[in-house]
């Protein structure tokens, strides 16, 4: 994928590492559009880099979703790269807390359903441009949860998986199939509280950056490297020391 001269579309870029990308893509010279369903954030986005266009969408609606994809194609026919970058997370006890049902139907809503509908929705117009590029966005805990997030260490698992297949099934479309592996990044989905090996957003964008530029399709960052051949070596040492961090 060449890095440069390309219309985006971000999926939760209004804040941490969707920011972070945001600032990154538009410092390269790509026209950038984010979309959050926070009014508030968008308007705080604009200020910050008055070239993003901005566009306000709650993607774990099946709604929203489609009127997303009409405003895109109405408004940014040249699109040509999608990440599917939001997500959220709940910390939880399964068993004890009332609502641990509804919190997974919302990540899984939000983490897995609406990349999948999304790349449906915008694949078959992404195929018909240049440089066209699909980015998920997931993290090493597909390779060893960390069980204060049983949903989400699940969604992204899952959505590991269906990349991998993509990949495959779309093997000699001119459309780059590719995914982000990111470690703990110091941001606010930590809510104040990121654990003491959390990297910085702008060197966890930075190895995305130098992976997509290499023409990478799986882009293991940082730590993710290292936890992805201890889960293979001793996958009981790699699963007590992703659930031991502060």
């Amino acid at each position: 994928m060449i890095l440069k001269n390309n219309v985006i579309l971000i999926t939760g870029g209004t804040s941490g590492l969707g920011l972070e990308m945001a600032k990154r893509f538009v410092g390269l010279g790509n026209q950038v559009i984010v979309c959050s369903r926070d009014l508030k954030k968008l308007e705080e986005t604009k200020k910050l880099l008055p070239s993003v266009k901005t566009c306000q969408c709650d993607i774990s609606n099946e709604v929203e979703r489609i009127q997303l994809y009409n405003r895109i194609m109405g408004t940014f026919p040249k699109l040509n790269v999608l990440i599917n970058n939001s997500a959220i997370v709940y910390r939880t006890d399964f068993m004890n807390d009332g609502q641990s049902y509804e919190k997974a139907v919302e990540e899984i809503n939000t983490n897995l359903i609406a990349p999948i509908h999304l790349s449906k929705l915008f694949l078959s117009h992404l195929s018909a441009r240049p440089n066209a590029a699909l980015i998920n966005i997931t993290t090493g805990l597909i390779y060893v949860p960390r069980c204060i997030y049983p949903f989400y260490n699940a969604t992204k698992s899952a959505l590991h998986s269906f990349t991998q297949t993509l990949r495959h099934q779309l093997q000699g479309s001119p459309t780059s199939i590719i995914e982000v592996l990111f470690p703990a990044v110091n941001t606010p989905w930590h809510a104040g509280a990121p654990p003491k090996i959390a990297i910085s957003a702008e060197k966890a964008i930075d190895e995305m950056i130098l992976g997509i530029g290499k023409g990478n399709t799986e882009i293991k960052v940082a730590g993710v490297k290292k936890l992805y051949l201890l889960s293979r070596l001793l996958p009981k040492l790699a699963f007590k020391k992703i659930n031991a961090l502060e």
